[in-house]
């Protein structure tokens, strides 16, 4: 994948959005206002399928549309959106990152023709789980107390997205694929690889066990010992090599042995 965005940026880099990112916060923000004050108007920015067609801006609008109408929420999806989408763009680049966003929203747009409405919730997540997965130590406050690391967090929202996959409809399935469809587009070779060297490293690990001697019996044979009487060196013997006619070979044997054998 990184190859064929490679070849691509070098023919069409020039045509990336530069920060996106500034853009999309922008927007949700004049949304939001604009919704506070009327909330009737979210009606004509939704991606309606059976509208859409008639009124070709709902095909961009509905990526602005926040997921809350509350003050307090919308601070944070603001801050949030920007900080994942930022990290995101300073890390790929304009182009690389403009890519990701415009597949998932295209993604999102057919399944909407096929399916029904659809909102940017899933395509905002499959933006999350990029962060989690290129900064994955990345440590956020919850509750702007306690700090945990994005990937934990991205652990804990996969369970809650798994769920809602097997419970929601089909719309809901279609949409969660398709978000996840383009991450995995994007991060299996990653993720495959990493799962291949955890594979490796457990491997070596094992082999190396495997040759390493058991530590008894290093130390057994490093202790010298009689031949005769079993007298051991750490015992305070003097234990001497004896290679005489009678022994033979040479063996090991405690100095009274030594001398009369």
């Amino acid at each position: 994948m990184d190859r064929l965005l490679t070849r691509l940026e070098r023919r069409f880099g020039r045509f990336a959005i530069e920060r996106l990112t500034t853009y999309i916060v922008g927007g949700m923000a004049i949304v939001f206002v604009l919704a506070y004050a009327r909330p009737e108007l979210l009606d004509y920015l939704t991606l309606d399928p059976s509208r859409a067609l008639r009124e070709p801006w709902r095909f961009v609008t509905y990526l602005f549309i926040p997921r809350s109408m509350g003050l307090i929420w919308i601070l944070f999806s603001l801050y949030w959106t920007w900080l994942i989408g930022q990290n995101l763009e300073n890390e790929w680049g304009a182009f690389k990152f403009n890519v990701f966003y415009f597949l998932g929203a295209l993604g999102t747009t057919i399944a909407a023709f096929l399916l029904g409405p659809q909102g940017n919730f899933w395509l905002n997540t499959s933006l999350f789980f990029a962060f989690a997965t290129v900064f994955p130590n990345y440590e956020i406050l919850v509750f702007f107390v306690l700090p945990i690391r994005v990937k934990w967090l991205a652990l804990l929202t996969l369970g809650l997205i798994g769920f809602s996959f097997f419970e929601g409809n089909l719309a809901v399935k279609a949409a969660i694929a398709i978000a996840f469809g383009n991450y995995l587009l994007f991060f299996g070779g990653r993720l495959l690889a990493l799962a291949r060297g955890q594979q490796i490293q457990m491997r070596q690990a094992a082999r190396r066990s495997s040759f390493r001697p058991p530590p008894e019996r290093e130390e057994a044979a490093s202790v010298r010992a009689c031949a005769i009487c079993g007298k051991r060196q750490d015992e305070g013997a003097d234990i001497r090599v004896c290679s005489c006619e009678k022994c033979g070979s040479p063996r090991e044997l405690c100095l009274e042995h030594a001398r009369d054998h």
